[in-house]
């Protein structure tokens, strides 16, 4: 039977995005719809599952959900129950575990006159909950512009440096003069209403959003031995002609067979640790923001509250993205340079000249979206592009 006979929606990748779209198609259009991976597993990167020891893990690092958006907590919550979680991140450096984002704690840690320190900041800055490091910078205050400039220092030079894989030096103060010095002694990492993660697993959250009799799986399947984009602007699937929807979620430069370029993208390589101890470190994240090769430490216990006697411990590097690497192979965050933002968007041009080809998820569209707003992008497009259909009027 001809694909197009089967299926009324090709969906390509079984992450995130590509689950959001599948389960509306299927459960409000009641499309026929088949999902493709070229992973051996459902979830993309929010895929987790037990480590040899009994430990859940986040398999490609930790995923935190957090968010304001009442509609796409309401979403998620059908096929899944949550255990609150509120995030707390430690920075490593000087031999010391200092609260980040920094706050009036951090502040008592590092300065031996911290309150006065803190008592000029509160006038300084009265009704205000944070201040941008780079704003401190230009106080006319000497002591508040040292502050800004130690956290800056301490805080996320050498770890911004390790992160994008560049000198400290090519470094400017504006790229993370966003970065808040806290007003207060709130430690949490994230603000957001709502703080959780999926009480069975994000696998198993995507396994039920995928589990709708209509929609069909096919994991270790690349998408490109199956779908070729036709100089006509047609769309083959297994050599035959589909003009359903086919809806992308992964590589966008992959899918054009790289005809304007690679697009960059920094990775990361995981080293797991298992040690027969209750807890490894004092919070769930450790970021190393000194001359440490990794960049954090992930102990997931501390995220899940699971009972064992011994821990799971994530070490994180970063490094860059190359298809041919065999540590830095998947590709995690965009680089916004100047060039890559060109390259995306002649891709972005060609694609608008396949009518039913729908872009959706980081990959495709080249952007850093946490999994909130991964959620959101996918709902939006789903009511743009596939709105019901009218009913026809009885004579």
């Amino acid at each position: 039977m001809a694909i197009a006979d089967q299926f009324d929606a090709i969906v390509v990748g079984a992450g995130l995005s590509g689950a959001v779209m599948a389960e509306r198609l299927a459960t409000e259009r009641q499309m026929r719809v088949w999902v493709i991976d070229n992973r051996s597993h459902i979830g993309g990167n929010v895929h987790d599952g037990m480590d040899p020891h009994g430990i859940m893990v986040h398999t490609y690092g930790p995923h935190l959900f957090h968010t304001d958006n009442e509609a796409v907590w309401n979403y998620l919550s059908r096929f899944t129950e949550w255990i609150p979680y509120q995030h707390r991140v430690l920075a490593y450096f000087d031999g010391t575990y200092t609260p980040i984002p920094f706050n009036f704690d951090s502040i008592r840690k590092h300065f031996p006159d911290a309150e006065a320190l803190i008592h000029l900041l509160k006038q300084q800055y009265a009704q205000r909950e944070k201040v941008p490091i780079l704003e401190l910078m230009q106080s006319e205050q000497p002591r508040l512009r040292e502050l800004a400039q130690f956290v800056y220092e301490k805080i996320f030079l050498q770890y911004t440096s390790k992160q994008w894989g560049v000198r400290p030096e090519e470094i400017s103060p504006e790229v993370t003069g966003r970065v808040p010095v806290l007003l207060g002694e709130h430690d949490g990492y994230f603000t957001d209403r709502y703080q959780a993660i999926p009480s069975q697993g994000y696998a198993a959250m995507v396994g039920k959003m995928l589990a709708n009799p209509l929609i069909s799986v096919t994991l270790d399947q690349s998408a490109g031995d199956l779908i070729t984009l036709g100089e006509d602007h047609a769309i083959w699937v297994d050599g035959e002609k589909y003009s359903k929807p086919v809806i992308y979620t992964g590589m966008i430069d992959e899918l054009f067979a790289y005809s304007h370029g690679e697009l960059p993208y920094r990775s990361l390589k995981f080293e797991s640790e298992h040690h027969a101890v209750p807890r490894y470190q004092p919070s769930a994240v450790v970021n190393y923001t000194a001359s440490e090769a990794f960049t954090r430490i992930t102990e997931f216990k501390q995220i899940t509250s699971q009972q064992a006697s011994g821990t799971t411990i994530f070490k994180e590097y970063p490094g860059e993205y190359s298809r041919s690497s065999t540590d830095f192979n998947i590709p995690y965050y965009p680089k916004f340079t100047e060039q890559a933002q060109a390259k995306y968007e002649a891709y972005k041009a060609q694609a608008k000249g396949y009518a039913n080809l729908h872009l959706c998820g980081r990959l495709a569209t080249y952007r850093y979206l946490d999994m909130d707003d991964a959620v959101a992008n996918a709902l939006e497009l789903f009511d743009t592009h596939f709105p019901p259909k009218r009913q026809e009027a009885e004579p």
